[in-house]
């Protein structure tokens, strides 16, 4: 799992390095937009709408009409527990070692005391939020943002969060344990927390995918301002959207 782990990151790598050559460095430098596939990210972004408005959106309000709060939050939590053990791989990378501590300590605080994940009483004892991914990886490393890209099924990204959402799949030491049930459950945990959060935010998603008058570019201006914010690339001023556009994938 390990090896693969590192041949994916290699090829990362080199797909990032290719993707971020044509970028104006002086446009990547004030923060500008760079959206040289606009036109087809338009198409798949109308086929991600699609995608939510006949089966994402429909399935997330069943679910948060019949799930209780409670249960909901928990399935959330859960989810989180599972990818802890990623984030402290990522956070070595950066060379962080006081964040990988802190995302195994709640990894085992969580999983312990907290009915293997469902619970969250790492948050009551105020211990220190600990969360990043391969794309924040990148960045440390010197990546530049790259293009960006909107991907079927997931949404808005950039082509450095995209090599990131493909090497995170790899880098959870989880998925290297034998006969581990959590490696068939994390999929499946992320869709249902997915779901939870669609349904949460029901009225603000749909606001910006059905209401505005130019839901691609709004999507994006969110993204992106969200995403530089959490990279403390932009000042806490910019950040305009309340819950990080968490929308499911869509």
């Amino acid at each position: 799992m390990f090896k693969k782990s590192l041949t994916a990151l290699a090829l990362s790598t080199t797909v990032l390095t290719s993707a971020c050559a044509t970028q104006d460095p002086a446009a990547k430098a004030s923060g500008e937009i760079f959206d040289p596939y606009e036109n087809t990210n338009r198409s798949i972004h109308q086929f991600n709408k699609g995608l939510d408005r006949y089966a994402f959106r429909p399935a997330s309000k069943g679910y948060v009409a019949v799930v209780p709060p409670d249960m909901v939050r928990a399935f959330g939590n859960f989810a989180e527990n599972l990818s802890k053990p990623g984030d402290a791989v990522n956070f070595l990378l950066q060379g962080n070692v006081k964040g990988a501590g802190q995302a195994l300590a709640r990894f085992a605080v969580n999983t312990v005391f907290g009915i293997g994940g469902l619970g969250d009483p790492a948050t009551d004892f105020k211990m220190a939020e600990a969360r990043t991914d391969f794309g924040e990886t990148l960045h440390k490393w010197g990546a530049g943002e790259g293009a960006y890209v909107e991907l079927p099924g997931f949404g808005p990204s950039t082509s450095r969060d995209a090599v990131g959402i493909l090497v995170d799949f790899f880098t959870n030491p989880l998925n290297a344990l034998e006969n581990n049930p959590a490696e068939d459950l994390n999929i499946p945990a992320k869709v249902v927390d997915q779901l939870g959060n669609r349904g949460t935010y029901s009225d603000t998603i749909d606001s910006i995918l059905y209401e505005s008058a130019d839901s691609y570019a709004q999507s994006r201006q969110i993204y992106l301002q969200n995403r530089r914010f959490e990279l403390g690339q932009e000042d806490a001023t910019a950040e305009i959207d309340p819950f990080e556009l968490d929308t499911g994938g869509f």
